[in-house]
């Protein structure tokens, strides 16, 4: 019966086993390939890996800072996983592992940040091996932090549910962020998704905060209360690569309509001084 069933398996084109293939996901075409040659032959092809890559990878070949050899389409759809620059360096592209999704990064000098022009507030310096960017930027002292972002949905994957995340990290100079929580959000067309984050790591002085508290606690709690407190409270958390990020929302990518998204962090409300924050840039990635 078994040698039955292999026989039809042979009879099969190749161009439909790689149909029937490309029902599955990549990681699950590597595995049937085990099965016989003439499947292995089929999970190797072009053809198949073509329809797992995105559909404007050749667009985005073109906008690569450094041109990638590969020697097949499941070779180039490899060499995705890792992030590569585009767009002269202002952004990057990679494929998630788990989802075979796209994922973009906007670098710090893609975003919207208020007063990052003038170098009395902000310092843009580089960021040597910590980074997949060459530059960031360092908050001085403002006392009206707004950081923005945009991207079209014409860039990421359809029906896909998309987290934004901000990525940034606190100089030991750090002052004045965490007195106050900033308003997170991400806007698509009618749909908002909004939240809070404390700019401090989960491991800071309690006993910083509670002298703040003894010594400023009228005024804190009066600033405090003016804060939009809707959506969940969220947190900086620690990254693989050393960076911390907070997100900043989600949104639905239909792939149907095309629409801008707006990402934001801002802490406006507070009027005190506030410095040290490091800013590498916004990250969305499949959730």
């Amino acid at each position: 019966m078994a040698n039955e069933s292999e026989m039809k398996l042979y009879l099969l084109p190749e161009d439909c086993m790689v149909q029937i293939l490309s029902f599955t996901s990549p990681h699950d075409a590597c595995q049937l390939s085990l099965i016989s040659t003439m499947v292995r032959d089929a999970a190797v092809s072009d053809l198949l890996w073509e329809k797992f890559l995105p559909s404007d990878y050749r667009e985005i070949i073109e906008r690569l800072v450094l041109p990638i050899v590969f020697a097949s389409k499941k070779e180039l759809f490899l060499k995705f996983f890792s992030p590569l620059l585009i767009d002269g360096g202002s952004k990057s592209f990679s494929i998630d592992r788990a989802t075979s999704k796209k994922c973009y990064m906007l670098s710090a000098r893609e975003l919207s940040i208020t007063w990052s022009t003038n170098p009395l507030y902000w310092c843009w310096k580089p960021l040597l091996h910590s980074s997949r960017f060459p530059e960031g930027v360092e908050l001085i002292m403002v006392c009206w932090l707004e950081i923005k972002g945009k991207i079209n949905t014409r860039m990421l994957s359809p029906r896909t549910t998309y987290g934004a995340y901000l990525i940034v990290n606190l100089a030991g100079r750090a002052f004045g962020l965490d007195s106050l929580p900033s308003e997170v959000s991400v806007n698509v067309d009618n749909h908002e998704s909004k939240g809070i984050v404390y700019l401090r790591r989960n491991y800071a002085n309690n006993r910083k905060q509670e002298l703040e508290m003894v010594l400023m606690r009228h005024r804190v709690e009066t600033l405090r209360s003016r804060v939009d407190r809707g959506g969940q409270e969220r947190s900086l958390c620690e990254r693989e690569d050393g960076w911390l990020e907070v997100e900043l929302g989600e949104f639905y990518c239909d792939g149907v309509n095309h629409k801008e998204v707006t990402m934001c962090l801002k802490e406006v409300k507070g009027e005190h001084l506030k410095g040290g924050l490091i800013v590498e840039g916004v990250e969305l990635r499949p959730k």
